[in-house]
C-alpha cells in the first residue's frame, strides 16, 4: 500500500512490535563456504509453519540494486534472486509450506498507479542514458587533448536496464518463472531441510497482486474445517500493506519479515584518525589495520542488511488497549475494532486512491482519525465495518470530524513549513558566515610577499590608533585583564553566535546608510510580502529576508535612472521550492483547489460531491479487496486528486454495485501501463500503436507529461498527470493485432495457474503419484487430504509439462547451477479452494495465545496516550482537570468532532451538564461558577487578589500546535499543570489562539513556556 513513512511511524509509536532476526550465516573454512544446517532448531526460539514471499520485493532489489553495480545480464540476476531467496528461507526455516507469489495482472484500480510509476521510470532511465553519453563525450575530448588514440579508447555505452520489464507478459517474467521452478526443484533434490516442505509457485501468469494472492490462499485455508488455528505465518515483503493484510486475516500468530530500514542510520561511525570502525577518535590507539581477506579485498564489500520481525500479534495488543473506549454502549469486539483501524488507515494513503489532503502519516493523521473514532463510538452505536462492508452512515461522522479540523491542519502545516524554512535559511547563513570568517583568518595568516608590510600601513585589518591591546608577556596582569580574558574564553560560543546574528542586521544598516533613500522603495516592495507571513515567520526570518533584499540591491549594476535598462529577473535557486498556488492555509483554498486541480467552476459544488462519492466508492472497493478479494477487476477512481473531507455530503445513502468483470490479459495490461520507450517488452506488432502519430490510441502514450508537485518538494512525490486509459478503445485497437501474434506470443498472453512442488520424501508424494501416474489413474481433480498433506487444502491436477523421474535441465550451468539426471520431485497444478462463505472477522476456535509482550505499565501508558493523542489540530475538548478526560458533549459547548450528530444517536445532557462522565456546570459552557464574595481587581492591578479570575472572558486549553498565530500577552491568575494547581501571577505569551463568539471563548492556546498548560481565565485586556 502506498503509505510513505507508515512503517517508521508504527515502529516509533509501538516499539515492541519490532525485534531483530537472529540469523546464522554460512562459514568460510579454508576458502570453502559451509552452508547453514537449517534442519536444526530455529535460532529465533520459535518454529514457523508457513512462509509467504511477495516476490516482487526480492526481484526489484536484486535486478537493479542501490549502492552497488547491477548484475551484468539476466542470468546473473537469476543467481542474485536465488541467493536472496535462499537467505530468507534459511532465516525463517518454514516446516510446512513455502509460497512464492509474483505480481500478475492487477485490477484496473491499481493499473493507474502502475502506469504513472512506469512512465516516470522510463523517463529517469532516458535521463541516465543521456548523462552517460555526455560523460563519454567529455572523456573523449580529454583523451583527444592528451593525444591518445581515440579508437583504442572507444567504449560502449551500456543502456540502463529497463526495470519496466518486471511486468506480467514480458519475456523476462517467463525467464523468471522457469528459473524459479528449476531452482525449487533443485533445492528439493539436494537440501534435506526442504524434504518435508510443500512449495506453491504463483507466477506472473496468475492474475492478481502477489500479496493479495497470498491473502486469498490464507483465507481459503482458514475456511477449511481442519485448519489449525495456531498455524504460525510469516510473510516477507517491502510494502506497508502487508501489516494491514496480516491484521485482516485475524490469524493470531502472524509476522512480517523485512529488511531493517534503519540499518544505515544505526551503523557505527568509524574513527576519523585511522578510518577503522569499532572505536572513536578519542579512543584510537594507532594500531595498524587488519586485512579483510588475503589482499584486503573484502574491505569495501557491501555488508548484508539485517532483517527484523514485525509482530502482528504485538500490534494487536497495542491496538486492543488503544481502541477500547470506556463506557462503550455496546460490547467491545477487538476483531471488529481492528477492521475499523485498517479502514481508517486507507484515508492516509493506499495504492488505489490518493490520500485526503488534510491527512498525512508524518503529521499523525492516523492518531487524528483514532481520536475522532473514539469520540464518535458512543454515538455511532456500532463499528464502521463488518466483514469487509462499510457502514457509510457511520463513516460520514468520521469524515465530518476530519472536516471540522481541515482548516486548522492546513494552517498548522504551513506554520511548520515556514519555521523549517526559516531555520534552514538561518543555518545556511551561519554556515556561510563561518566559512567567510575561516577564509579571512586564512588570508590574514598567510604571508604577503608582494604588498607592503602589515605594520607599515596598507592593511585594513590594522588596529585603529589609540586602542589598548592585551600584549602577552611574562609580567603581571591586572585583575581586569585576567577577568576579561577568562570571560572571553568561557563565553566564546555565545559571543560568536551573537556576532553572527548581528552581522546581517549590520549589513542592512550599512546599506541604508550608504544608499540613503535608495533603499526605501525596496523596503516598500518588501512590505506586502512580509505582511502575508505569520508573526513566527517574521521573527525567525526577518534578518534573512532583509539580507536577501540587500544582496539583490548590491547585485544590480548601472546607475539608477530612467535611462537604465531594467534588471534581469532573478534566477530561481536550485533548492527553491515551486510556488504553491492553491495555498491551502488561506481562506478560499477549496475554490482554488477544484479550479486548478480539476478545472471546474469554483461554484460547482455538485461536482465536489460527485468526486467525494466516487472516493467513498473507492474506500468500499479497497476494503472489500483487502478482506474478501477483488470485488471488481474493472473499477477505478477516475480522478488524480482526492476531495476534501468537507465534501462528503450524504454518503450514507450510497448503494454499491460492483461489476466483477474480468482481468486484463498480460499484453493488455502492458499496453495500459508501459510508455512507448518500453515497447521492447511487447511483441513488435503492437509497437505501431504506441509510436505512430496516426495511431488511434496515440494519445495514451505522451512523450512529455506534466508532474504536479502538489505542494511537495521532490518530483517523485508529485502527481503524474497522465490521461486515463479508455478500456474500450484500447481493447478494440489491440483486437486488430492479435491475429499477427506468433504461437509463443499467444502463450505469453494467457492466464496461468499455480503449481505445487514437493519432494519424494513427503507423504503427499505417494498419494499424488498413485492418483495421476499409476496404471489405474484416479480423478483428474484430486482433493488433497489435509492429514496427509500436513494441513494443505486444495485441488491438485496433473501437469502436462511434468515427466516423472525425468531430468532437471538447467540454463545456468555456466554459472554453477548444474542439471540433474534424476529429478525426484513432483509438480502438479494447484487450485486454491473456493469458499462459499464470507471471510469472517473473528478468531477461530482453539486459538492459543502467546505470552503477552505488553505488561500492565505498557497497557496503562497506551490507554493514557489514547485519551489525548490525535488532537493537535483543535481536537475535542476534555473534561475534568488537566489532560486525559473524555469528550464533553454537553454544556452547550460546540463539539469539534460530533456537533453534526443527529440527536437521535444519543440523549444530549440538559442544563449544561457534562457528557458521559459528567462535566463542569455553569453558564459559561461547562466552566465552574464564581464563588460568592469574589472581588475583581482594580483596573491595572498587577494581580487578581484572591479567588478565581473574572467571568467575562474564558479560556479552555486542550492541546497545543493548532490555530493560526496571534501573539498577545495575558496575565494569568490560576495555572493548572498536570492536575496540580499553581496560584501565581504570571505573564505568558500566547502564541496561538482563536476567539469564539458570544462569551469570547478561546478554543485552543499554545504557550512557549509549557505546551500543556490548562488556563482557567485571563484578564479583560489580555486579548
Amino acid at each position: 500500500m502506498g503509505v510513505p513513512a507508515l512503517f517508521r511511524w508504527l515502529s516509533n509509536k509501538y516499539p515492541k512490535i519490532i525485534s531483530s532476526v537472529i540469523e546464522e550465516l554460512p562459514q568460510q573454512v579454508d576458502g570453502e563456504e559451509i552452508p547453514v544446517d537449517t534442519t536444526r532448531p530455529n535460532p529465533n526460539g520459535e518454529e514457523m509453519d508457513n512462509l509467504y514471499l511477495d516476490m516482487n520485493g526480492i526481484v526489484h532489489p536484486c535486478t537493479h540494486p542501490e549502492g552497488r553495480p547491477p548484475p551484468a545480464n539476466e542470468q546473473e540476476m537469476m543467481l542474485e534472486i536465488f541467493k536472496y531467496t535462499d537467505r530468507v528461507v534459511n532465516m525463517v526455516r518454514p516446516r510446512k509450506l513455502l509460497m512464492i507469489a509474483i505480481d500478475g495482472v492487477a485490477p484496473r484500480a491499481k493499473m493507474n498507479q502502475q502506469r504513472s510509476r512506469r512512465f516516470r521510470s522510463a523517463q529517469e532511465a532516458q535521463e541516465n542514458d543521456e548523462k552517460k553519453e555526455e560523460l563519454q563525450k567529455l572523456l573523449a575530448k580529454q583523451r583527444a587533448a592528451r593525444g591518445e588514440d581515440a579508437v583504442m579508447q572507444e567504449q560502449v555505452v551500456h543502456k540502463t536496464w529497463d526495470s519496466n520489464v518486471i511486468t506480467p507478459g514480458t519475456p523476462f517474467m517467463d525467464i523468471l518463472a522457469a528459473s524459479l521452478r528449476y531452482w525449487i526443484a533443485y533445492k528439493l533434490n539436494t537440501d534435506p531441510a526442504w524434504e518435508k516442505m510443500k512449495i506453491i509457485i504463483s507466477d506472473a501468469t496468475v492474475p492478481g497482486e502477489g500479496e493479495h494472492k497470498i491473502m486469498e490462499f490464507v483465507r481459503s485455508q482458514r475456511a477449511s474445517p481442519e485448519h489449525d488455528p495456531n498455524t504460525r505465518h510469516v510473510i516477507y515483503g517491502l510494502d506497508a500493506d502487508l501489516i494491514m493484510l496480516g491484521l485482516g486475516t485475524h490469524e493470531p500468530h502472524f509476522r512480517v519479515l523485512r529488511e531493517d530500514v534503519f540499518f544505515q542510520e544505526s551503523r557505527p561511525r568509524g574513527c576519523k584518525l585511522c578510518g577503522q570502525a569499532g572505536h572513536k577518535a578519542e579512543e584510537c590507539t594507532g594500531r595498524a589495520k587488519e586485512k579483510s581477506g588475503e589482499f584486503d579485498e573484502k574491505q569495501n564489500a557491501v555488508p548484508l542488511k539485517p532483517f527484523i520481525w514485525l509482530h502482528v500479534s504485538v500490534l494487536r495488543e497495542y491496538l486492543a488497549a488503544e481502541l477500547q473506549v470506556p463506557q462503550q454502549p455496546f460490547p467491545f469486539d477487538l476483531e471488529r475494532a481492528l477492521d475499523d483501524w485498517v479502514f481508517m488507515c486507507f484515508f492516509v494513503g493506499n495504492d488505489f486512491l490518493p490520500h485526503l489532503p488534510a491527512l498525512d502519516v508524518r503529521e499523525n493523521g492516523i492518531d487524528t482519525l483514532i481520536a475522532i473514532w473514539r469520540d464518535n463510538i458512543p454515538a455511532m452505536g456500532g463499528y464502521l465495518t463488518e466483514d469487509g462492508q462499510v457502514n457509510f452512515a457511520r463513516a460520514q461522522l468520521i469524515l465530518q470530524g476530519v472536516a471540522k479540523q481541515e482548516d486548522a491542519i492546513f494552517r498548522r502545516r504551513r506554520q511548520g513549513e515556514e519555521r523549517k524554512a526559516a531555520n534552514q535559511r538561518r543555518r545556511e547563513e551561519q554556515e556561510r558566515a563561518r566559512n567567510n570568517e575561516h577564509a579571512s583568518k586564512r588570508r590574514r595568516s598567510s604571508p604577503n610577499y608582494n604588498g607592503p608590510p602589515r605594520n607599515q600601513g596598507g592593511d585594513d585589518n590594522a588596529p585603529p590608533p589609540g586602542l589598548e591591546l592585551i600584549t602577552p608577556g611574562r609580567g603581571h596582569l591586572d585583575k581586569e585583564t585576567r577577568e576579561l580574558t577568562h570571560s572571553m574564553v568561557v563565553n566564546r560560543g555565545a559571543v560568536y553566535r551573537a556576532n553572527m546574528e548581528n552581522k546581517s542586521a549590520a549589513a542592512v544598516l550599512k546599506s541604508k546608510l550608504m544608499k540613503g533613500s535608495q533603499a526605501e522603495p525596496a523596503a516598500e516592495e518588501l512590505a506586502p510580502a512580509e505582511s502575508d507571513a505569520t508573526d513566527s515567520q517574521a521573527v525567525l526570518g526577518k534578518r534573512k529576508a532583509d539580507g536577501e533584499a540587500t544582496e539583490k540591491q548590491e547585485e544590480e549594476s548601472g546607475t539608477p535612472g530612467r535611462d537604465s535598462p531594467p534588471a534581469p529577473p532573478a534566477k530561481p535557486k536550485e533548492n527553491e521550492e515551486p510556488q504553491d498556488t492553491v495555498r491551502l492555509w488561506e481562506p478560499g483554498y477549496a475554490d482554488r483547489y477544484y479550479e486548478q486541480k480539476f478545472g471546474v467552476d469554483p461554484e460547482d459544488h455538485e461536482f465536489r460531491h460527485k468526486v467525494a462519492r466516487a472516493y467513498a466508492e473507492g474506500l468500499a472497493w479497497v476494503l472489500l479487496y483487502y478482506f474478501q478479494g477483488c470485488p471488481s477487476w474493472t473499477w477505478y477512481y477516475p480522478y488524480h486528486y482526492a476531495p476534501f473531507a468537507a465534501d462528503f455530503v450524504d454518503i450514507g445513502d450510497i448503494v454499491l454495485d460492483f461489476n466483477k468483470g474480468q482481468a486484463f490479459k498480460p499484453f493488455e495490461q502492458l499496453m495500459g501501463v508501459l510508455p512507448a520507450a518500453s515497447n521492447h517488452a511487447l511483441p513488435e506488432v503492437f509497437h505501431d500503436l504506441m509510436s505512430n502519430p496516426e495511431s488511434e490510441i496515440i494519445d495514451f502514450y505522451p512523450e512529455d507529461f506534466p508532474v504536479d508537485l502538489n505542494g511537495k518538494k521532490f518530483a517523485w512525490q508529485g502527481v503524474v498527470l497522465l490521461p486515463f486509459i479508455d478500456e474500450k478503445r484500447l481493447l478494440a485497437a489491440m483486437e486488430k493485432k492479435y491475429p499477427l501474434l506468433t504461437e509463443e506470443e499467444r502463450l505469453r498472453n494467457t492466464h496461468g495457474r499455480e503449481v505445487l512442488l514437493l519432494s519424494d520424501q513427503h507423504p503427499l508424494y505417494q498419494d499424488l503419484a498413485a492418483n495421476f501416474y499409476s496404471k489405474k489413474p484416479g480423478p483428474a481433480q484430486y482433493k488433497l487430504n489435509m492429514r496427509v498433506s500436513d494441513g494443505l487444502a486444495g485441488i491438485a491436477e496433473r501437469s502436462d509439462t511434468y515427466i516423472p523421474h525425468g531430468s532437471l535441465v538447467s540454463n545456468l550451468e555456466d554459472y554453477g547451477m548444474p542439471s540433474l539426471d534424476d529429478d525426484r520431485t513432483l509438480t502438479v497444478n494447484y487450485s486454491i479452494p473456493k469458499s462459499e462463505h464470507l471471510h469472517k472477522s473473528m478468531l477461530l476456535r482453539g486459538v492459543k495465545f502467546s505470552t503477552p509482550m505488553l505488561n500492565d505499565a505498557d497497557v496503562r501508558a497506551v490507554k493514557g496516550r489514547a485519551q489525548h493523542s490525535g488532537r493537535q489540530f483543535g481536537g475535542a475538548p476534555l473534561n475534568g482537570r488537566g489532560r486525559g478526560g473524555r469528550m464533553d458533549y454537553g454544556g452547550g459547548r460546540p463539539n469539534p468532532f460530533a456537533a453534526h450528530l443527529d440527536p437521535r444517536f444519543m440523549n444530549m445532557p440538559q442544563g449544561g451538564q457534562g457528557g458521559p462522565q459528567g462535566g463542569h456546570s455553569g453558564q459559561h459552557g461547562g466552566m465552574p461558577m464564581m464563588p460568592p464574595g469574589w472581588v475583581p481587581p482594580q483596573q491595572g492591578a498587577g494581580d487578581y487578589s484572591r479567588g478565581p479570575p473574572p467571568t467575562p472572558t474564558w479560556v479552555s486549553m486542550v492541546d497545543t500546535r493548532t490555530m493560526a498565530p496571534k501573539t498577545t500577552t495575558a496575565e494569568v491568575a490560576t495555572v493548572e499543570v498536570e492536575d496540580e494547581a499553581i496560584t501565581k501571577v504570571e505573564t505568558v505569551e500566547i502564541v496561538e489562539a482563536v476567539e469564539a463568539t458570544d462569551v469570547t471563548r478561546i478554543e485552543t492556546l499554545h504557550f512557549e513556556c509549557c505546551p500543556f498548560m490548562s488556563i482557567w481565565g485571563i484578564d479583560h485586556g489580555g486579548l
